[in-house]
């Protein structure tokens, strides 16, 4: 594993500090990461194995510039063509595949483009994920907010005109229990139209739970698909087992939830076979679920408290800019999601090509939204933040850049009836 990803531990206690050791340097002192924990519900599916299978044996070196151009001429993109457009082969098509996808987008999309934002409410984490920031052994400001401070941010994101959330947690079930993620879900009710929820995976029935209390979505990033790459990262808690957090998009469509998003987080691992399992993962789903509304995101790493060395490992902006093309070209109907991780002028540019929804006002810390919408000194104690952001515009200013750049920006699409 690369030491670039461990974090400062200097106040760690002498135990933590040996434990945080003996995870990182004995891997016999890990769990393993492929069996289910008790309480872990086990769903009888295909989809892990068959996403597995073929990323394992993508082999990208084989792709040449005429498996490129076929891809670019057939009119449905098949797995294998999507396969061509994620190779090295197909960098210097990048023009065409941006033009192709612009079409898809503009065919299915219009010149829309989604607005939301993120409310994290807790960044207590049970779970050793070394490129995290709110990872355990990570020494942060630590915090969790009480209804009333939930209340109070939400309703200072809504005066903004924002109409769509996205409710986050630390992974930690016993600082933030689904009964409070729930309270949380039904006071966003009342001040937004869409809600979504990142939190840590549950079982079905907590997924219905959540959903009966107001819940639209449900975002779950993988991190990486690659087994091996997974067990090295992440070394300790529940998020340490692979299949329960692969299988947790589908056990929130079985919860009833209208819509999932998948994701790995580009940089981690090799981001070609990554980006081919993230897609697949939709594309499976999308036909044994035909129903749902299913997205992709797209985040790349970013520093982190403690470790500001932090870096997508071979994903620049040009990699990223075909990953999304090929996405959009495999996944016409999908919508695409590019984070504040990304730079104002990349987010700019790729609405306009493949990117369907991206998110303004954005805070990844904990209770400041009241400084950082208002200028005024937060009413709360505030909690560090999980990575940095990289475009800070607000919803009024993303708003208008969008307008700006020949584009219909849409806060709220779906009415409860």
């Amino acid at each position: 594993m690369e030491n670039q990803y461990f974090v400062d531990s200097d106040k760690l206690s002498e135990a933590a500090l040996e434990k945080k050791h003996r995870l990182e340097n004995d891997p016999s002192s890990r769990t393993d990461h492929m069996e289910y924990m008790e309480g872990m519900e086990h769903i009888k599916s295909d989809i892990m194995d068959k996403v597995l299978s073929e990323m394992n044996s993508f082999d990208y070196s084989r792709y040449t510039a005429v498996d490129v151009n076929r891809a670019l001429n057939h009119e449905v993109c098949s797995v294998e063509d999507f396969k061509a457009l994620l190779s090295p082969a197909a960098a210097p098509f990048l023009e065409k595949m941006a033009a192709r996808a612009r079409l898809e987008t503009q065919k299915h999309f219009g010149n829309t483009v989604y607005l939301f934002t993120p409310l994290y409410i807790a960044n207590y984490c049970e779970n050793y994920c070394v490129y995290c920031g709110f990872n355990c052994y990570n020494d942060i400001r630590r915090m969790k907010l009480s209804m009333e401070q939930i209340e109070h941010e939400m309703k200072v994101i809504s005066e903004s005109g924002m109409e769509e959330i996205l409710i986050l947690t630390g992974e930690s079930r016993s600082k933030s229990g689904i009964e409070y993620i729930g309270e949380a879900c039904r006071l966003a009710r009342k001040y937004f139209r869409m809600v979504g929820i990142e939190v840590y995976p549950v079982n079905t029935d907590e997924y219905r739970y959540l959903h009966e209390c107001g819940a639209d979505y449900v975002t779950v990033f993988q991190e990486t698909y690659d087994s091996t790459r997974y067990e090295q990262l992440h070394l300790m808690g529940h998020k340490r087992v692979f299949p329960y957090r692969f299988e947790a998009q589908e056990r929130a469509l079985m919860g009833g939830m209208r819509g999932i998003a998948c994701s790995a987080l580009l940089g981690l691992s090799d981001f070609r076979r990554d980006a081919l399992a993230s897609a697949l993962h939709v594309y499976y789903l999308q036909r044994k679920y035909p129903q749902a509304e299913i997205s992709l995101s797209c985040p790349r790493l970013r520093p982190i408290i403690n470790n500001e060395a932090i870096n997508p490992l071979d994903v620049h902006e040009k990699e990223l800019c075909q990953v999304l093309c090929a996405y959009r070209i495999f996944l016409p109907f999908c919508g695409i999601t590019v984070s504040s991780r990304e730079s104002e002028s990349f987010r700019n540019g790729i609405v306009k090509i493949a990117a369907t929804k991206i998110s303004a006002g954005v805070s990844t810390g904990i209770g400041d939204h009241e400084s950082k919408y208002t200028g005024k000194e937060s009413s709360s104690a505030e909690g560090d933040e999980q990575f940095e952001i990289n475009d800070s515009r607000s919803l009024t200013a993303m708003y208008r850049d969008m307008s700006a750049e020949g584009l219909q920006p849409v806060l709220n699409d779906y009415l409860y009836v």
